[in-house]
């Protein structure tokens, strides 16, 4: 009787999963990158059609905004799904503070083994592809410059500095015409506007273009780069030159083209994807 009782127990446990779960955590959007994320969504289906896919997001007003589930809340349906692997893959461009709680949530879940995947830009060689798909939407033109804006970070002691100054560095060396600066950290405006005006005075320039190294080009590139007031463009046409950044059509609507809406860039996401599954094949 007893021993019945356990075989019944048993044999109602579900049937675990044989490919492991694939988990995307995005910070989230609020309605002017959806269109963004459901093309990204589309691209990582198609990539990966013998995996179930689950969505994690990451910001707290985003979540409770439009209830939607964390990162912890994903983990915990994919267990309760019957699968006991699982990749994790962050849609992050850089390796920061967030991607470090996204690998604390998911390595220490229990019950769960979980592979994390890179980030876009976790190596320099992952760096110059990212740049090289970029550089397509550079202006050439004589007296025509380009100036990269990159997310940043306030914290002084945060180990992603050594990229964003990383880069800054690279392109310099990389192109004649091309600078970085960040919104929130250093590289900063203020000090590469510097450099670009001292340039502007030995050779004036006529254009620049700010292009968005960053996964949704939303509130950033509309607030810091782009506005009327206390921005970026303000700061080079009050030098005299004349100001734009790359947008993309999207049905019937034009977004600033964030690193999101290249395909080439969501290519690179699913291949970070593929290296955690091998991983994961491998131990």
């Amino acid at each position: 009787m007893h021993q019945h009782g356990y075989i019944g127990r048993k044999m109602r446990l579900p049937k675990l999963k044989d490919h492991p779960a694939i988990i995307i955590a995005t910070f989230g959007t609020s309605t002017s990158g959806q269109a963004a994320m459901e093309a990204v969504e589309a691209q990582i289906a198609e990539s990966f059609p013998d995996h179930q896919i689950y969505w994690a997001y990451t910001s707290e007003i985003i979540r409770r905004k439009k209830g939607l589930p964390s990162l912890l809340e994903t983990l915990a349906k994919v267990e309760s799904d019957g699968y006991r692997k699982a990749v994790v893959q962050p849609l992050h461009v850089f390796p920061g503070t967030e991607y470090q709680q996204v690998r604390e949530s998911s390595l220490y879940f229990p019950g769960l083994r979980v592979i994390l995947g890179e980030t876009l830009c976790h190596r320099w060689s992952f760096i110059e592809a990212v740049l090289e798909e970029m550089s397509g939407d550079f202006l050439t033109g004589e007296n025509q410059i380009n100036l990269i804006a990159l997310h940043g970070t306030p914290l002084a002691a945060d180990p992603v500095n050594t990229i964003y100054m990383g880069i800054n560095h690279l392109v310099t060396g990389m192109y004649d015409n091309v600078y970085a600066a960040t919104v929130e950290g250093v590289p900063n405006i203020q000090s590469v506007a510097g450099r670009i005006r001292r340039a502007h005075a030995q050779t004036p320039f006529t254009r620049i273009r700010l292009v968005p190294m960053l996964f949704l080009a939303g509130i950033h590139v509309q607030k810091d780069l782009m506005s009327d007031k206390n921005s970026w463009r303000t700061i080079f046409e009050e030098m005299g030159m004349e100001v734009d950044c790359p947008t993309i059509t999207c049905g019937d609507q034009e977004y600033f083209k964030g690193l999101a809406y290249r395909k080439t860039c969501i290519r690179f996401f699913c291949q970070r994807v593929q290296r955690a599954l091998d991983l994961m094949n491998h131990y």
